[in-house]
């Protein structure tokens, strides 16, 4: 059986679905990722064939505003939206669509007949519980926060009309707008699982019942890797680092950040690991590492703390290692996962980005290395995060699918 992982987006909206594919792989399954040029490395390190979606996240704009957001998101749906139909061949058997592909994969299983199950790694469904994560807003009471989650919807539906039109024409199917496709989806009980924990996130009540949290999919990593020998004789020079990095945020601002994060550190009397990303973030000193890519999982147990934007994938990875958190959140869902950590009290309340200063820094990294609580609730919910297998309850549910 083929089944096909379609994700876009960036590394940290398509690394999950490795560690996915790889368990789907092992059961036996033909798995393809169809991701960005990009991200071809990660799908074949991680045993999965690849197939290339005509968009990318890289190169659009370092601007951190809501309206700087929702033009690069126009201009990167356009782009998906050219040639998704082609990331479909008549082999594959099941559609896994992802939070940024599922509107547009809709209309190829429509065409195809192919099933499809979402593997969401974002709630988008409108809920009492919680405000929609896009919007970064605080809870304004269950019936605001449900009306929210519907405009969300909605602006997200009109998003993707020009595509969908053009891409619904290429395949032969009648006009038909995103919301009247997302609502046909919805009274079908189309199948949604969430790849994030209930640690963070517990299941909505007033979900509809083919919305379902399964837990984490963690990225995939070769056992026998081991961090670079540098990164080892720094952790074993002294007492605990903290680890500072922004992941593919905060583009053109590394040398700001370096600073601020470097004088942070020396005034909060801490060493530190800057982890360079899209931000090209860089700092000098004998308590101070500059380093590049390295599997989290291997180097959050490792440290005392994590500084990081709030992405859902380093908030979870940071959290099932124990380790507390300070977040800085740039923008998109990252105030929402902010949020999360701090009400868990495995984070400090988050600073936002235009805020940051070396003085705010120093002070949260002095609370959250010092101050007992924030590592026992970060470790709490590692113990929760354990109990859980995203990625086996979802080999069991294609399972049931397609009777396999």
């Amino acid at each position: 059986m083929r089944i096909l992982i379609a994700a876009a987006g960036s590394r940290g909206d398509i690394a999950p679905y490795t560690g996915l594919g790889a368990e789907l792989r092992r059961a036996g399954y033909d798995v393809t990722l169809a991701a960005t040029e990009a991200f071809a490395p990660l799908a074949q390190a991680a045993g999965l064939a690849f197939r290339r979606l005509p968009a990318d996240t890289r190169g659009r704009g370092g601007g951190t505003g809501r309206r700087d957001l929702m033009r690069t998101a126009a201009a990167f749906v356009t782009d998906l939206g050219q040639g998704f139909a082609d990331a479909v061949d008549d082999d594959t058997d099941l559609l896994l669509l992802s939070t940024t592909t599922a509107p547009l994969g809709w209309h190829l299983t429509e065409a195809t007949r192919i099933p499809s199950i979402g593997v969401y790694l974002q709630p988008t469904a409108p809920t009492g519980d919680f405000p929609p994560v896009v919007t970064g807003s605080r809870s304004l009471g269950r019936h605001v926060n449900r009306a929210a989650g519907g405009l969300a919807l909605r602006m997200t539906d009109r998003l993707y009309a020009p595509a969908v039109a053009t891409l619904r024409h290429r395949l032969g199917l009648p006009p038909a707008s995103p919301s009247e496709t997302r609502r046909r989806q919805e009274r079908a009980n189309w199948q949604i699982l969430h790849g994030f924990s209930t640690a963070l996130v517990p299941r909505p009540s007033d979900w509809r019942s083919g919305l379902q949290v399964v837990g984490n999919w963690w990225p995939h990593h070769d056992p026998a890797e081991r961090l670079p020998a540098e990164i080892e004789e720094f952790l074993c020079a002294g007492p605990r680092p903290v680890l500072i990095g922004f992941g593919s945020m905060a583009s053109g601002h590394g040398e700001r950040l370096g600073e601020i994060a470097a004088r942070a550190l020396r005034r909060a009397g801490l060493r530190g690991i800057l982890q360079a990303g899209s931000a090209a973030l860089a700092a000098d000193g004998d308590d101070v590492l500059t380093i590049g890519d390295v599997p989290h999982a291997l180097l959050f147990p490792r440290l005392a703390a994590v500084v990081h934007h709030g992405g859902a994938g380093t908030s979870a990875t940071a959290l099932r290692a124990g380790v507390p958190a300070v977040t800085v959140p740039v923008t998109a869902d990252q105030p929402f996962w902010a949020g999360r950590l701090a009400a868990l009290g495995a984070a400090t309340d988050p600073i936002p980005f235009p805020s940051l200063t070396v003085e705010r820094l120093a002070d949260a990294l002095g609370s959250v290395v010092r101050q007992p609580a924030y590592g026992r609730a970060a470790a709490r919910a590692a113990a929760h995060m354990g109990t859980e297998d995203g990625a086996g309850r979802t080999l069991r549910t294609v399972q049931r699918l397609v009777g396999g």
